[in-house]
């Protein structure tokens, strides 16, 4: 009976060493592919140095958080609270873009040219 008590609590041991070494894998993994990604965007449709604002560099990370949430949703279909947001993402670009479309109708253009939207 004691020597079944040791053998559980050396398992015990192993398996929270082992829990221990995916935690430090999982910390050590750095959360700087979505912000650099979204650097690389914002570099890409700026107008000029600095510019965050424009309606190129919106539309641009929309499609992104878009075309990423609409991957999470393929597998995740029950997920409504997120598929909400999707839609009220999809519409906040949809605005942006005939604001473009209205204000500048070649930088519109280039932009759903660039982004491969089906416009």
């Amino acid at each position: 009976m004691a020597d079944e008590v040791i053998n559980a609590s050396e398992e015990v041991k192993e398996e929270v060493k082992e829990v221990e070494v995916v935690a430090e894998e999982v910390a050590a993994e750095p959360a700087e592919p979505v912000v650099s990604e979204k650097t690389k965007i914002i570099q890409q449709y700026a107008l000029k140095e600095g510019d965050t604002g424009s309606p190129e560099v919106q539309v641009a990370l929309l499609t992104d958080r878009i075309n990423r949430l609409s991957a999470h949703l393929a597998t995740h279909n029950k997920d409504n609270h997120s598929r909400r947001g999707l839609l009220q993402m999809i519409g906040k670009r949809k605005k942006l873009l005939a604001y473009l479309k209205a204000k500048d109708l070649e930088r519109y253009k280039a932009l759903i040219t660039a982004l491969g939207l089906r416009k």
